[in-house]
């Protein structure tokens, strides 16, 4: 996301010439709605509107937003599948940008690699490796979201990590110049990767190895059911909390007892201590109250600083 000006400040017939003015510059493939309510759009389900919602078809299209953007300093962010992010009640004031078209959905599979664009589910990416007979993405079956939110998470799971698979990425930075970067290049941590701070992922390389297919199989299934007796199937963000150095989230708080803790409709997850849910008629404010009582109770009993793994946006 970029710092730049508050749509807000903008009266309404500047925003409408905004928004008109960029639909003239993007093709008619590119879709486009104003005040898009973003909790159709996240796996939380909450979140109010952002000003402006724009689905590119193209580079060229998602060109063109930036510097539309840049040249009106209005704010933007890319959205992915929703996953770890809440975007508050006041919604967000600016441009919701998703890579989601197939221009940015394609998954192609090039001897041992498989090069796939950033709006690419990750369950797909894991599905077409495994067709291939590829290993080394197995991890992915379960994640919900795209391409795009992994890299820029560092996404993980069962042992897994996303840089671990990833051999080159192609990125756009925001005046819209194109360029490939390799993994060193990316500033990769845990749940994070600093790059795409300024940068937005376009697509991805990833390196596997071949295996037998029945083998592949095996892992995932073995994933899959992991997963589904340990984790909610209500509507949440994923895990709510980077882990701790010293314990995982999760064991920290179902040993606090916080396991069942409610605000409103947002929940913490009798399943999985890490998981937030939804129960119906949650609110973002609901979701960050709970939140905050969560790191308060950790910090006092345990002097532990609980981190959000949640992106959380708007105002």
């Amino acid at each position: 996301m970029t710092p730049t000006a508050d749509i807000s400040e903008m009266p309404t017939s500047t925003k409408n010439h905004f928004a008109d003015e960029l639909a003239a510059r993007v093709t008619p493939a590119t879709i486009l709605r104003r005040d898009e309510p973003m909790a159709k759009h996240t796996t939380l389900r909450v979140g109010g509107p952002a000003d402006v919602y724009v689905e590119p078809a193209t580079e060229a299209d998602l060109a063109a937003i930036l510097k539309t953007c840049g040249e009106h300093g209005v704010r933007f962010f890319i959205l992915g599948r929703g996953s770890n992010l809440l975007v508050r009640d006041g919604g967000f004031r600016g441009v919701a940008i998703c890579l989601s078209q197939p221009g940015f959905s394609r998954i192609e599979i090039v001897g041992q690699r498989i090069h796939c664009g950033a709006g690419a589910r990750q369950k797909n990416v894991a599905v077409e490796a495994k067709r291939a007979g590829l290993s080394g993405v197995e991890f992915l079956e379960g994640i919900p979201g795209s391409i795009g939110g992994a890299l820029r998470m560092n996404a993980g799971a069962m042992g897994g990590e996303t840089f671990n698979a990833v051999e080159s990425v192609c990125v756009m930075d925001f005046a819209g110049e194109v360029r490939e970067l390799a993994p060193a290049e990316m500033s990769v941590s845990y749940r994070s990767c600093a790059r795409l701070k300024d940068h937005i992922a376009l697509g991805a390389v990833f390196k596997c190895s071949p295996a037998p297919r029945a083998e592949i199989e095996a892992r995932m299934k073995a994933y899959s059911e992991k997963r589904w007796s340990s984790q909610p199937a209500a509507p949440s963000a994923g895990c709510l909390f980077k882990n701790p150095a010293a314990i995982p989230a999760g064991k920290l708080i179902d040993e606090l007892g916080l396991k069942g803790t409610t605000v409103g409709g947002a929940r913490i997850s009798l399943e999985h201590g890490n998981f937030l849910v939804n129960d119906g008629g949650a609110t973002a404010s609901d979701v960050l109250e709970l939140i905050g009582i969560l790191q308060a109770r950790a910090k006092a009993a345990r002097g532990i600083d609980l981190h959000p793994e949640v992106e959380v946006i708007g105002g």
